[in-house]
């Protein structure tokens, strides 16, 4: 299921983004957060596209995005991506299961 066929869940806005570049082959912080969370998002019915082949994990890409745009701030901002993808993948689960 793509994202957009999809409720508008919190957090939609990083995920569709993620997606869509993802499907064009940017490397971005949204397709970056959507590849932290691949494997939970598509168990919830999310269609994720691969991402590129790394020897790095997406989270410490995805951290190392955010510090280039803002090194003091970059903790913050990667925590709280992680948590708008984390109810992302809690609501498409849940309406899954329903």
């Amino acid at each position: 299921m793509s994202t957009s066929e999809q409720p508008r869940f919190p957090g939609a806005e990083i995920v569709d983004a993620g997606v869509r570049d993802l499907q064009l082959g940017a490397t971005t912080v949204e397709s970056e957060a959507v590849l932290m969370a691949a494997g939970r998002l598509r168990e919830a019915g999310v269609d994720v596209p691969p991402g590129p082949e790394s020897d790095a994990p997406a989270s410490h890409r995805l951290y190392a995005l955010l510090a280039a745009e803002d090194s003091r701030g970059a903790h913050s901002r990667f925590n709280a991506i992680a948590r708008r993808i984390v109810s992302f993948a809690q609501a498409a689960e849940h309406a899954r299961s329903r």
